[in-house]
């Protein structure tokens, strides 16, 4: 479900996401910075040869043939950044979850206790705040045990 559209996005953002995933592609082709700027030189000036184009049918067309070329030069192996998905160094570190605090030494908390005291009385606040939003819990919704 993921890869369903989550909103409509017009004709200009279109060619600007074209334009975008153009020059990533040449970026993967041309690992040469100087061959690579003169490709992307002719690629802007195939984008600023059509910019005027204010029929919506020609212009669409133009689009759609964009897309196709891109489909079909694209890199067998394209780059990609570390930290994005699909890079090597994607959701590499991970951030703990808040609970695993609560099971600390503590001799361990007391190495901090201005923020142990303060976590401790946003834990009351908060549970405060779930109470007086959702009412308190009934025995029946106790776990199980």
């Amino acid at each position: 479900m993921s890869g369903l559209p989550t909103g409509i996005l017009s004709h200009t953002r279109k060619v600007q996401s074209l334009y975008k995933r153009s020059l990533r592609n040449l970026e993967s082709w041309y690992d040469r910075r100087h061959i690579f700027r003169y490709h992307a030189t002719l690629l802007r000036a195939r984008f600023d040869k059509n910019k005027n184009v204010l029929d919506m049918r020609a212009a669409r067309d133009l689009l759609i043939a964009g897309e196709q070329e891109l489909f079909e030069k694209q890199h067998y192996q394209p780059k990609k950044f570390a930290g994005s998905p699909g890079g090597c160094a994607y959701e590499r570190e991970v951030v703990p979850p808040d609970w695993v605090l609560d099971y600390w030494h503590p001799l361990e908390k007391a190495q901090y206790p201005e923020y142990f005291a303060r976590r401790e009385q946003r834990k009351k606040e908060y549970v405060e705040w779930w109470e007086k939003t959702y009412g308190k819990p009934s025995a029946s919704d106790a776990p199980h045990h």
